[in-house]
């Protein structure tokens, strides 16, 4: 509200609109600024027939009331609520889900979508904060009491059936013959049982999560980072092993027929890579990146010297024969953490072998090797190890040309394609390989940052599916809005103590509040006033109140 002086004590005075076939009544105050004379709306009152409204009209008219007269009997989260709505609808994401957006089930996902980017959580938890914020009723759900199994579990049903229309919907509207499509594969634990779930199975976990069964969680972004398609998998697939079905997947399911596909060195492998040439029902470009073995095995040939990794400079290699584009690249900061992560596992390693070898106890050979096996498995550094065990006694030696050698590679990075040099130079290629750095950012943001796809509380694989993919529509509608606050998160990323993050940006948002007030009697709803600093955020979405 205006901070004036004469408006914080004016007159309040009641100015009835008979334009519309229902009357209502506005609640304002006049005051002077600068000279000249100004209208604040207060309230609007709604619902009261047109005698009741002349009926306070005229006790306003012959009684001084001050705006501290009024009572606030309620508050609820309003702004950010309202504001990714809209940002949902302007981005077309409530049509994507059904075009009949009034149905109640759509409404219901819109809640949930957007409830997760503002508030995270369980379903349950968000059907308990009707009291608290405005969000259902801004979604069209009026009812006093949301019940968890109607308007959550019921309407996850309804979308889980139309993942495969949506996604079709967000990657015909992003994505076009000839474009970038990132793909990466991640998984994530779960905690306590899942006996009537086939997906969720022990398998290699990235979070180092040992005990713990999982999933894998499949997603397709845009160049520009913008998630577009979701798919789980059981937990114990194989990186590998998902291309194939999710090239098709671009290609019959989608309808691209011209991409190049970037996936990384685990995903992509150059086994992969071939098998994918090699069949004319794949027929797709692709950029991915070589292991540390297959780097050493490139650097065998005549062609090839380590002198060509340069940290300015992209050096191009072909292979005619192949059509492989190899594009060779360093990076000193990366060397520096590889020679530093090596050190430190060579002495650890050096620690627990010279605790063995400096036993005085004597001990069967078979005892002995299964211990230092253990060890060298543990740190991984078997390749630098020299081993002896003779009689009960073991002895060791780092073999530090091994050593000498493998440094020579520290920050040495390949990339490779078969993306022809006249649609792609070899500087591009190695950028958009550098882009999955954007799918990476889209799993941390489902996982931990915001969005929390964990804990995961649906039992069944169908719910368990559609969690993961209303967790991938709300990174959407979270990226968007990201690309429309550009302005001022780039603009705030150039001052050393960041004021404004996303997530503040929600927060500011979140304190625009819906206010349920008392005025002698009779009660009425405002929303709170904004400051310049909302306001600016509001005008970037393109949002008015």
């Amino acid at each position: 509200m205006k901070t004036s002086k004469e408006s914080k004590n004016s007159r309040i005075h009641l100015e009835i609109q008979t334009h519309r076939s229902n009357p209502y009544g506005l609640l304002r105050t006049t005051y002077r600024e600068d000279g000249v004379i100004k209208h604040e709306t207060l309230s609007r009152l709604t619902g009261l027939d047109l005698d009741t409204l002349k009926l306070i009209q005229a006790a306003l008219q012959g009684n001084v009331v001050l705006k501290s007269d009024f009572k606030v009997l309620s508050s609820r989260e309003y702004g950010a609520s309202f504001a990714l709505l809209q940002v949902a609808k302007a981005t077309g994401l409530d049509k994507a889900i059904y075009s009949k957006t009034s149905e109640p089930w759509v409404r219901d996902c819109l809640a949930m979508i957007i409830g997760r980017v503002v508030y995270a959580g369980s379903k349950l938890s968000l059907t308990r904060m009707n009291k608290d914020s405005a969000l259902w009723e801004i979604c069209g759900i009026h009812e006093e009491e949301i019940d968890v199994n109607v308007h959550c579990y019921e309407a996850m049903d309804q979308l889980f059936q139309r993942q495969d229309s949506i996604q079709k919907k967000l990657v015909e509207k992003h994505l076009l013959d000839g474009t970038v499509i990132l793909y990466d594969i991640t998984s994530s634990y779960f905690e306590g049982e899942y006996v009537d779930s086939e997906l969720v199975t022990f398998g290699y976990n990235r979070a180092k999560k040992r005990g713990h069964e999982q999933i894998f969680i499949a997603l397709i972004c845009s160049q520009d980072g913008c998630p577009l398609a979701v798919e789980v998998l059981k937990g114990n697939t194989k990186d590998e092993t998902t291309v194939s079905g999710k090239i098709l997947d671009i290609k019959e399911k989608y309808g691209i027929k011209d991409a190049i596909f970037v996936g990384d060195r685990g995903m992509i492998t150059k086994t992969q890579f071939e098998k994918i040439q090699e069949n004319e029902q794949y027929d797709i470009k692709t950029i991915s990146a070589l292991t540390h073995a297959q780097i050493e095995k490139l650097c065998e040939r005549e062609d090839v010297q380590l002198t060509m990794f340069d940290e300015k400079n992209i050096v191009e290699v072909v292979d005619a024969e192949a059509g492989v584009r190899y594009g060779l690249c360093k990076n000193n900061t990366r060397a520096l953490k590889e020679r530093k992560t090596r050190q430190e596992l060579l002495a650890r390693t050096r620690i627990e072998l010279d605790k063995i070898a400096n036993s005085k106890g004597k001990n069967e050979d078979g005892d002995l090797g299964i211990r230092v096996g253990k060890i060298i498995n543990k740190y991984k550094v078997g390749k630098f190890v020299q081993t002896q065990i003779v009689e009960g006694r073991f002895s060791w030696a780092f073999d530090e040309e091994k050593i000498k050698e493998e440094e020579q590679f520290d920050g040495c990075y390949v990339i490779f394609t078969n993306v022809k040099e006249e649609d792609m130079d070899i500087h591009e290629v190695v950028r958009n390989y550098q882009k999955l750095i954007k799918v990476e950012q889209a799993f941390r943001n489902l996982k931990t940052v915001r969005l929390e796809i964990r804990p995961v509380y649906h039992k069944t694989d169908e719910r368990i599916r559609c969690h993961v993919f209303l967790c991938m529509l709300s990174y959407y509608l979270m990226w968007n809005m990201k690309q429309m606050l550009k302005p001022i998160l780039e603009k705030d990323a150039e001052v050393k103590n960041k004021e404004y993050t996303f997530d503040h940006l929600i927060e500011r948002l979140k304190s625009i509040r819906q206010e349920k007030i008392d005025f002698s009697g009779i009660e009425s709803q405002l929303i709170t006033e904004r400051d310049p600093n909302q306001e600016e955020i509001l005008k970037l979405l393109g949002i008015k109140f």
